[in-house]
């Protein structure tokens, strides 16, 4: 067992800058296939997800990109970063003048993962594993990486992104083009070509919008 998470963390990654946001460093992992039987072996469980948490995907480095180059979307602001794996979008969000950021990601280690990160950063935020799905948050901006990847969680988020809209709450997506991407509810507001790698995605670079949902 993990006694320690965020020891596992240290241990199993090596801090780094995600190349299309250069002001964040993070702990993010070399070998994602690695890490995760690593992950499967130290727990003794097998079928665990992917650690998202160890990298900076296109989704959310678009994103963070975008609120570092427009703080006025952030600046005062209750943030939520919705499957924050690293924190990353969430650690831009306050460098870019955010009053609270909130990481939120159903994948324990994410939570920890996002807390060492901050640190790292020298901002505070929140972290937590309860999803973020089953409530309306007391924010005022909702960010989402890389998540309309599944068609189960895609019609679920959607849903979810709508009721806060009609809440009043501004809403932003980052995405590469994933499966499940629902094109039609989203207007793009900016493109990034983002670095990435060929052992994550299927190409070493990724055109990557950035989205606001539809009223």
């Amino acid at each position: 067992m993990i006694e320690d998470v965020p020891a596992f963390i240290r241990q199993n990654t090596r801090v780094s800058a995600p190349p299309h946001v250069p002001e964040v460093r993070l702990h993010l992992a070399d070998d994602a296939v690695a890490l995760w039987e690593m992950t499967e072996e130290q727990l003794e469980q097998i079928g665990l997800p992917p650690p998202f948490w160890a990298f900076a995907w296109a989704g959310g480095q678009a994103l963070a990109r975008h609120v570092l180059d427009h703080p006025e979307i952030v600046r005062g602001k209750i943030v939520l970063d919705v499957a924050s794996g690293s924190g990353l979008v969430g650690i831009a969000a306050m460098q870019a003048g955010a009053a609270e950021a909130h990481c939120a990601d159903i994948d324990g280690f994410a939570a920890y993962a996002a807390l060492l990160n901050a640190g790292l950063n020298d901002v505070a935020l929140t972290a937590t594993d309860a999803d973020p799905l089953k409530d309306d948050p007391d924010a005022d901006v909702i960010l989402v990486g890389d998540l309309f990847y599944d068609r189960d969680i895609a019609a679920r988020l959607l849903a979810w992104l709508r009721r806060q809209r009609a809440r009043g709450l501004d809403i932003l997506v980052g995405d590469p083009g994933r499966s499940y991407l629902p094109k039609d509810a989203l207007e793009q507001v900016a493109e990034y070509i983002v670095p990435t790698t060929k052992m994550l995605e299927d190409a070493e670079v990724k055109r990557t919008g950035v989205w606001r949902l539809r009223d």
